[in-house]
């Protein structure tokens, strides 16, 4: 069952269109009830069980398989960004201003840069960390829970780097942010300018978000 919301607003679409490659099939969709009724992982292990160096072997394996040709009815990741940067400085406020003003100016800011100079359009899972990865039998691992949107590679890596399944402090997020960017063959400096917005955007009020944000912001420097 959904809670209904934007972010899983597509998600039978997505698992549509993934067909069981590198994903959970769907087998029933009801969207009056929000309901889905997917393929199970078994024996369900999440990815950030098996260190953190397999991890990355598989993720590096399955992220282009999901990378399929944008189509509608995926919300492009610029109205995405466009809906951040708007709603961000209310946000801010109403959670008591917790985090530095200058933090996030510079996420806006590299928010407003990116959208509108994007590559190619592809598919995109925005929630896509190592608990959203579990052990199966018709394949090693498959990918669960899409938040799909429609934009370029470099946003993929920015929830992997956002999260803390893999390890959170400033060595391990900057070790999987090259790793990621340089298997993937990523632009760099694109994947962390969509890494800092993104966890500003998903972060207020979470410190963990913040801190991600700037150690990418500071490793530039």
């Amino acid at each position: 069952m959904q809670f209904p919301g934007r972010e899983s607003e597509h998600e039978a679409d997505a698992l549509r269109i993934w067909d069981g490659n590198g994903a959970v099939r769907l087998l029933a969709h009801d969207p009056d009830r929000h309901a889905l009724l997917v393929e199970r992982a078994r024996p369900g292990t999440h990815l950030s069980q098996i260190g953190q160096e397999r991890a990355f072997d598989v993720i590096v394996g399955l992220l282009p398989r999901l990378w399929k040709p944008a189509q509608a009815p995926f919300r492009p990741l610029a109205d995405e960004a466009a809906w951040w940067i708007e709603g961000l400085p209310a946000e801010w406020e109403a959670a008591g201003r917790p985090v530095d003003r200058k933090l996030l100016d510079a996420a806006i800011a590299l928010l407003r840069e990116l959208a509108p100079t994007q590559g190619e359009q592809v598919l995109l899972h925005q929630d896509l960390h190592a608990d959203n990865v579990l052990a199966a039998e018709r394949e090693p691992w498959l990918v669960i829970d899409p938040k799909p949107l429609a934009g370029e590679r470099e946003f993929a890596v920015a929830p992997l780097v956002r999260g803390y399944e893999l390890g959170h402090s400033r060595r391990a997020t900057l070790y999987r942010f090259d790793r990621l960017t340089s298997e993937l063959g990523l632009d760099r400096e694109r994947a962390r300018g969509w890494a800092v917005g993104q966890a500003i955007a998903w972060g207020i009020g979470h410190i963990g978000h913040v801190e991600v944000a700037q150690w990418l912001l500071e490793a530039e420097r």
